[in-house]
C-alpha cells in the first residue's frame, strides 16, 4: 500500500504556492491600475521648510507645472529671481537669473514611482529604475507603513540600507524610497510621500518628507492643486525659460 501511496502522492502533489512577486509585477499592477485614468497635467504651490543641524529653520515657497510623463518645472519665488529648474527628458537644467547655468543627464527617481510608472511601458520604467541599481529581480516583501499594507522592492526584511522603493499594496502608489547618500554612502536618504489624497481616481502626494540618517532635514506641503489644466508645451522647454515664467 504505502508504495502505491507514494507514487500517487508522485503523480498529483497537490497546488504549488504561487510564484514570489519580483519587482517588475509591482510595476506592472501599479501601470495597470492607472494606466488609463491617472491626470496628465498637475500644478500647485510647494512651501518649503529646511531644517538645519542646528535646528534652525528656512522656509521658501516654488511653483510646479508637472507634464505627465516626464517634465516637470520648478520656479523658485520670487519669480523675477529667473531661478528654478526643469527636469525633461532625463536631463537636468538649472536657471539663474533666468540663465541657464547647467545642463545634466538626471533621471529623476520620484517622478518615475510617483508618475511616469503610469504611463510608460513597464519594461521602460523597469530599465530605468534598473539604471539607478534598484533590485527588480528579488523577490518582494510585505510590510507595514504609517498603518498600511505596503510592498517593498529592493531590500530584505530588517535592510534600511540597500537601496529601494516601498509601494502602497492597495492603492498601488509609492509611498517610500531610501538609498544610500549620494555624497556620502555612510549616510540613509529616506524620502516619505505622505498625505496621500484622492484626484479624481488617481492620487496625490500633497506633503513630501526628506530625512538624512531619521532627522528631517527638507518638507515640502503642497497647496493650490490642479490637476488636468491645459498646460503649453513651451513651459518645459528650455530655449523658452524667461519667456514663459511667472511674472
Amino acid at each position: 500500500m504505502f508504495p502505491t501511496l507514494l507514487i500517487l502522492v508522485g503523480l498529483f502533489p497537490g497546488p504549488r504556492p504561487p510564484s514570489a512577486l519580483t519587482g517588475r509585477d509591482v510595476l506592472r499592477a501599479m501601470h495597470d491600475r492607472y494606466a488609463a485614468t491617472w491626470y496628465h497635467t498637475l500644478t500647485f504651490t510647494q512651501r518649503n521648510t529646511a531644517t538645519r543641524p542646528d535646528g534652525s529653520e528656512e522656509h521658501s515657497t516654488w511653483l510646479e507645472y508637472a507634464g505627465l510623463p516626464g517634465r516637470l518645472r520648478i520656479e523658485f519665488l520670487p519669480a523675477d529671481s529667473g531661478q528654478g529648474l526643469l527636469f525633461v527628458n532625463d536631463s537636468q537644467y538649472v536657471f539663474r537669473g533666468d540663465t541657464l547655468v547647467s545642463a545634466t543627464a538626471f533621471v529623476h527617481p520620484l517622478m518615475v514611482l510617483g508618475f511616469d510608472v503610469y504611463f510608460h511601458p513597464v519594461e521602460r520604467t523597469a530599465g530605468r529604475l534598473e539604471g539607478l541599481k534598484f533590485d527588480l529581480a528579488g523577490p518582494v516583501r510585505e510590510d507595514s507603513w504609517d498603518g498600511r499594507s505596503v510592498y517593498v522592492v529592493g531590500a530584505r526584511a530588517g535592510d534600511l540600507r540597500t537601496r529601494q522603493f516601498w509601494v502602497d499594496k492597495e492603492r498601488l502608489v509609492f509611498v517610500r524610497l531610501l538609498e544610500p547618500g549620494r555624497r556620502d554612502s555612510t549616510r540613509i536618504n529616506d524620502i516619505r510621500f505622505n498625505k496621500y489624497q484622492p484626484v479624481g481616481p488617481g492620487w496625490l502626494s500633497a506633503e513630501v518628507a526628506f530625512l538624512e540618517n531619521g532627522r528631517r532635514v527638507w518638507l515640502e506641503e503642497y497647496a493650490e492643486i490642479k490637476t488636468d489644466v491645459p498646460l503649453a508645451p513651451t513651459l518645459f522647454d528650455a530655449s523658452k525659460w524667461k519667456q514663459t515664467r511667472a511674472r
